[in-house]
């Protein structure tokens, strides 16, 4: 009878187990947070909070982030970062981190197979092509790659894009 109960036992605990590993270790986790915890977003979340957009980021939303990696940023030239990071310039950066973000939530398999003009919040458009390409689906924002699509969190969705979108 004793063995019974220890393979009852060990069976719910294994059980239990699975249930929670299945379970998303982040659940609850915002734009921001997301972008922080990443490893490949530090220059986007250091823009950010110079441009003081991080309470905005944190709010319920819902916004869709297309989100330069840090390759992307080092790809500009020399200097630009930094001097888009200073105090004198934040009317800039804020034009620049609002031209990639959209009011709403669109995930990529809301534009596969199309094109269209988005209005971003900072007010101008991007041009959102979900044509793909002859290797499988794909998905430009204007001449960016999204390189890692629908990363979802509680008040929106991020993409990662392979270039810094700069408004004209």
């Amino acid at each position: 009878m004793n063995r019974r109960f220890a393979l009852k036992a060990t069976l719910a605990g294994a059980a239990l187990a699975a249930i929670t590993a299945c379970a998303p270790a982040e659940q609850g986790s915002d734009i921001v947070d997301i972008a922080a915890s990443d490893g490949n977003f530090t220059t986007l979340v250091a823009a950010v909070q110079a441009a003081g957009l991080e309470d905005t980021l944190r709010s319920p939303g819902p916004f869709t982030v297309f989100a330069p990696t840090d390759a992307a940023f080092a790809a500009l030239p020399a200097g630009t970062v930094e001097s888009l990071l200073l105090p004198e310039n934040k009317d800039q950066l804020v034009s620049i981190l609002t031209y990639h973000v959209l009011p709403g939530s669109v995930q990529s398999g809301d534009v596969l197979g199309s094109v269209t003009n988005v209005a971003t919040v900072q007010g101008q458009t991007v041009r959102v092509d979900g044509t793909g390409s002859k290797l499988g689906p794909a998905v430009k924002v204007n001449d960016a790659n999204v390189i890692a699509a629908d990363i979802l969190a509680t008040n929106g969705v991020i993409h990662a894009i392979d270039k810094v979108l700069l408004p004209q």
